[in-house]
C-alpha cells in the first residue's frame, strides 16, 4: 500500500482567471526544480466552487523527461521546455 499524498490548497486574493493562471505559470518557474510539487497536477477554482476546478498544465507523462510543461489543451506535441506559450 502507497502512503496517501497530501495537496496544499494556496488561496489568493486575485479576482481573475488569467491572473491566478499567471501565478501558477509563476510558483512552476521558480520552484519548478522541486521534485516534491508536481505542476502537471495543478488545478485552479473559484472560492466558493472549488468543486470546479480548471487545469493550468497539460498533465502527460513524457519518457523520462517527467511531464509536458505547456499549457493544458496546448496545440502541437507535448515538450518537456517551456515555451512562450506555455
Amino acid at each position: 500500500m502507497t502512503a496517501p499524498r497530501w495537496i496544499i490548497h494556496l488561496p489568493t486574493t486575485l479576482t481573475s482567471l488569467d491572473k491566478v493562471t499567471a501565478l501558477a505559470v509563476a510558483l512552476r518557474d521558480s520552484l519548478g526544480h522541486l521534485t516534491v510539487v508536481d505542476f502537471g497536477e495543478i488545478t485552479l477554482s473559484e472560492e466558493d466552487a472549488q468543486f470546479l476546478r480548471t487545469r493550468v498544465f497539460c498533465d502527460a507523462r513524457l519518457d523520462g523527461a517527467g511531464r509536458c510543461r505547456r499549457r493544458d489543451a496546448h496545440d502541437g506535441p507535448c515538450a518537456a521546455a517551456i515555451d512562450s506559450a506555455s
